[in-house]
């Protein structure tokens, strides 16, 4: 995977401190770790769950 480009994004005081913001759209507290990663981090997410367009993140469906 390092090979591609492809890493581990450990998680960091900013995704937990954005996680505590999100709203409770999705109750999956992976997907929502997910989300605020995401958000901290400025990356877009892959997934066809309906769920995560509830909240203000890049999507690539």
């Amino acid at each position: 995977m390092e090979k591609d480009g492809v890493g581990v994004l450990q998680i960091a005081n900013p995704h937990l401190l954005d996680l505590l913001s999100l709203p409770f759209h999705h109750n999956d507290p992976f997907d929502r770790l997910l989300i605020a990663q995401a958000r901290s981090e400025q990356l877009t997410l892959i997934t066809d769950d309906v769920k995560f367009n509830l909240y203000p993140v890049a999507l690539l469906p």
